[in-house]
């Protein structure tokens, strides 16, 4: 288990988004990008960037090679999806079957009655199955990314295994901030006439907020040590976390490719 100080986690990730506001025309771009539906898949695949170049780079990466960030921004949402597949079908079987026995008149009571409590299990067991696939979810995204990997994302010993070395009790202490954070960007949306604008703004500022921390936390149970110390001048592996030679263009500890 490592000694994660989650304080300094949030903190280099709010310098990190304050390096965004130097650069006005990559946030405007982020900001209409996430608007235009279908297109707003490129902000999927900037977060799956940030995940790549964490800890190596110490500012928010450039906004290029856009077709490449759609088809990463796709991967998440595929996988995604996938996560949360089970839990949806239980959480509709089970809803349809709760309201459905409950009001129908096609049955007695008694089997009315049935009908509802074994539609209020199965949707009570998709919301339990969604919330545990929700705590790890985001270190699956984040493992799929580091790895190169698209099946890495249900590589489930794996991920858990990163967890451990969080430690589960800050883990979910993140995930609860991370939370909290998210809520209150959303809670953003229900402002009167400006909301839905508002929230188009800061969502993608949230969004790189929240993958430099789930990077962080990542590459620091991957290698301790590595997120939380002084990284500027240095060189690190995008897929271990290795400290490398400035030059190299391939990692010695794992192979991986590295940008120049």
């Amino acid at each position: 288990m490592i000694a994660l100080d989650l304080g300094d986690n949030i903190s280099l990730s709010m310098n990190y988004v304050r390096k965004l506001f130097a650069d006005s025309g990559k946030l405007a771009i982020l900001i209409v990008l996430n608007i235009i539906p279908i297109v707003d898949l490129v902000i999927l695949g900037y977060m799956a960037k940030i995940f790549r170049e964490t800890p190596s780079s110490e500012s928010p990466p450039k906004l290029e090679n856009y077709g490449n960030l759609w088809v990463d921004g796709l991967k998440i949402a595929v996988a995604l999806v996938l996560y949360m597949l089970l839990p949806l079908i239980l959480i509709i079987v089970g809803a349809v079957s709760l309201f459905g026995g409950v009001f129908s008149r096609s049955f007695g009571m008694p089997l009315r009655l049935v009908g509802g409590g074994l539609g209020a299990i199965v949707l009570a067991a998709g919301v339990i199955l969604a919330f545990v696939i929700a705590v790890i979810t985001a270190m699956g995204i984040v493992h799929m990314v580091k790895a190169g990997s698209f099946g890495k994302a249900f590589a489930f010993g794996e991920i858990f295994s990163v967890i451990r070395k969080v430690g589960w009790g800050q883990y979910i202490l993140w995930l609860i901030v991370i939370f909290v954070f998210g809520a209150v960007v959303a809670s953003l949306g229900s402002i009167p006439i400006v909301g839905w604008i508002i929230s188009m703004i800061v969502s993608p500022i949230f969004g790189v907020f929240s993958s430099r921390s789930a990077a962080l936390l990542y590459v620091e149970a991957v290698t301790p040590g590595v997120s939380t110390r002084e990284i500027s001048g240095k060189k690190f592996c995008i897929a271990c976390g290795a400290e490398i030679l400035k030059e190299a263009t391939y990692c010695p500890v794992c192979g991986k490719a590295q940008p120049q």
